[in-house]
């Protein structure tokens, strides 16, 4: 509990202190009239009596500060009645054990760590059987049971407070531990939602790219060549613009799957990126007017959704990049059989029959070689030994974790 939170507590235990130390002393002479056995007793008014309630307000006051320095406040509570045991000896001098009851169960309270107080609450009961044993002796009490007595008050007196102290601040440490815990938890699930938000903006990311850096540069590319084709090639010229329509075609979908995602609705109507779809992305590019071979082993593959997707945008981008750079080749997609735990996906394009229309911007590679870390998986590329050129994906069915092919060759078809 700290010092801001205790204010309210330590002053209405003063408070209340204060008035109830107060007030025994007025009805004291009273119940000391009804029972002749007790001590001396002073009468309001008298000098003892004044003496008396100045040590009791003096307690109360001390009090407010048991927060701040439990450990001189409760040297101060207890040290106060001596004057007592010296001045006014008699029955009132237990008036003063209200406030040293409180002031002890507070310092608990207010102490950090708790074994700084252990001396202190030593020498406050060492104290306190100090007074309580003047005290009798100053009133005429034999010294064996104003010994027992002092003692006995001691340890009720720190005791009590210190055993109920221990348990409430026990309880309030349990409970702060929960708080801190639950706060624990909340930045954890912060963390995890930042996290899972960070790795689907870097997936929307890849998505835009594979539209935007793809798809529009590729158009971008063709569009340029028709020009150049229009008068003296018009047979590529008309080839480059159903190029031009499918990948404006291919564009819209991409475009209206992503907002679909967006919105969490997703468009049923498309076929899910995984391998098996490989065939339907080969019959795009065929009725684009590509030549494609399509070789599939007719064993089953158990790959993840992740790295279904990754297999599928590999085939996907090396086709596109094969109509982009080499125009007119023919093309071959195989997917071969499961090994070792491990599936061999390669994209081959021969010797193009119509021209490069230039490098490009390298993305397309570079996406790709991101999606294969991201599974584990191995991404080779380069040209092949009749002139064409072949991107070959290692792609992982288990456990296995791979890297991305630091030998792979150096010069690529951009895209």
């Amino acid at each position: 509990m700290s010092t801001a939170e205790q204010a309210p507590l330590r002053v209405v235990g003063a408070v209340v202190c204060g008035l109830v130390a107060t007030a025994l002393l007025l009805v004291l002479p009273v119940v000391a009239g009804a029972d002749a056995g007790l001590d001396p007793v002073p009468h309001p008014g008298g000098t003892g009596w004044w003496v008396v309630a100045a040590v009791l307000v003096a307690q109360a006051v001390t009090l407010m500060w048991v927060s701040r320095a439990p450990a001189a406040v409760l040297i101060g509570v207890t040290a106060l009645p001596l004057l007592l045991a010296w001045a006014a000896p008699g029955g009132a001098y237990s008036l003063t054990a209200v406030v040293q009851l409180v002031a002890v169960f507070l310092a608990v309270l207010a102490a950090r760590p708790l074994r700084r107080l252990w001396g202190v609450l030593a020498g406050t009961g060492l104290l306190l059987a100090t007074g309580q044993f003047g005290n009798e002796i100053g009133a005429g009490a034999e010294a064996g049971p104003a010994a027992a007595g002092a003692v006995f008050q001691a340890l009720v007196v720190v005791g009590l407070p210190l055993l109920f102290g221990l348990v409430v601040a026990a309880r309030r440490d349990a409970s702060e531990s929960r708080r801190n815990e639950v706060q624990a938890l909340r930045r954890e699930q912060d963390a995890l939602l930042a996290a899972a938000m960070s790795r689907q903006r870097t997936a929307l990311s890849r998505e835009l790219h594979d539209i935007a850096a793809h798809h529009m540069s590729g158009i971008a590319i063709m569009a340029a060549a028709i020009d150049r084709q229009i008068d003296s090639d018009t047979a590529t010229a008309r080839r480059s613009a159903r190029q031009i329509r499918e990948h404006s075609r291919a564009v819209l979908d991409d475009l209206r799957r992503l907002v679909g995602l967006l919105r969490e609705e997703p468009d049923a109507d498309r076929p899910p990126a995984t391998i098996e779809a490989v065939a339907a992305l080969v019959e795009t590019r065929r009725a684009a007017g590509t030549e494609v071979d399509l070789v599939v082993s007719d064993e089953d593959v158990d790959a993840g959704p992740l790295a279904q997707l990754v297999a599928h945008r590999m085939v996907q981008e090396s086709l596109a990049n094969a109509a982009v750079h080499a125009p007119g080749a023919r093309c071959t997609v195989e997917i071969g059989a499961p090994q070792d735990g491990w599936l061999t996906i390669a994209v081959r394009n021969g010797v193009p029959t119509g021209p490069d229309p230039g490098p490009g911007g390298g993305f397309g590679l570079l996406g790709m070689a991101e999606r294969a870390q991201l599974v584990g998986a191995d991404l080779t590329h380069g040209p092949t030994t009749d002139g064409g050129w072949e991107v070959r994906l290692r792609l992982p069915l288990g456990e296995t974790v791979g890297t991305v092919n630091p030998t792979a060759p150096s010069s690529e078809a951009p895209a």
